[in-house]
């Protein structure tokens, strides 16, 4: 979601800029039924004229009354705005510009463009996305919330921080990097937190939001580098434990995170 949000920042450049053409080569992107076709007269004569993100989800509000454009990245997707990328670096993703990996672009009557290039097809474009299918945002989540969303279920307690239906914005490296720094285990069940470890849990998702964000993203953690067979705790020198959790690759710590 941190990157998603410098997303969102450099969408704010495309707005009230008229809509001349649309592209959408590759028909597997496109999502919820929506089609290149669909798309260009969704879009062109209007403009956007207003930015969101919803977790991991931008979302770009069109003129007279026009649908809403939502984009996906996934781990590997760039917005590109009048030929500048919004991120430099995505660790799993490739530093290459082919036009082959332009998924996805809106050209601007002034000549410009905004794209989508996603190297390994992992993010989607769609119109009017079902926004009420997302949780609250996980950068405004309040405490109290939280633990509602945790308390009612005893499923691991990462796989129900990363369930998107439930809190929208974190994915498999910031649910590590969260919990390292809660000292948490991601494989407890969600409805064991005590009110303390709950209110811990909390002050982290915020600070650690607001720390990766500062830095560039979601691979800047603390944990980040260790992330891999062998390697040790950055905090208290533990080699850390590898599991699958939820689906994901997880790391941990098994000293201080309990």
């Amino acid at each position: 979601m941190l990157e998603v949000e410098t997303y969102r920042r450099t969408a704010s450049d495309a707005l009230d800029r008229p809509i001349a053409a649309v592209d959408a080569p590759d028909a597997w992107f496109l999502k919820g039924g929506t089609t290149a076709s669909v798309l260009r007269e969704a879009l062109v004569g209007r403009a956007f004229v207003a930015d969101r993100r919803r977790g991991k989800l931008l979302l770009l509000d069109t003129s007279t009354r026009g649908p809403t454009l939502g984009l996906r990245f996934g781990m590997t997707g760039v917005l590109v705005l009048d030929g500048v990328d919004s991120v430099d670096d995505l660790r799993y993703s490739s530093s290459r510009r082919d036009p082959a990996w332009d998924r996805f672009v809106v050209h601007f009557a002034d000549g410009g463009a905004l794209r989508l290039r996603d190297p390994r097809r992992l993010g989607g474009v769609e119109l009017d996305p079902d926004e009420d299918r997302l949780g609250p945002d996980a950068a405004t989540v309040g405490a109290a919330e939280l633990g509602r969303i945790l308390g009612a279920s005893d499923a691991p307690l990462k796989a129900r921080l990363m369930d998107q239906a439930r809190l929208a914005g974190l994915g498999n490296l910031l649910t590590d990097e969260l919990l390292w720094r809660a000292g948490l285990d991601p494989a407890r069940p969600a409805s064991s937190l005590t009110p303390v470890e709950l209110r811990r849990l909390h002050r982290h998702l915020r600070r650690t939001l607001a720390e990766l964000g500062a830095r560039g993203g979601s691979h800047t953690g603390d944990l980040q580098e260790a992330r891999h067979r062998g390697a040790l705790c950055p905090r208290d020198g533990t080699p850390l434990e590898r599991r699958t959790i939820g689906g994901r690759t997880t790391y941990s710590c098994p000293a201080h995170q309990g």
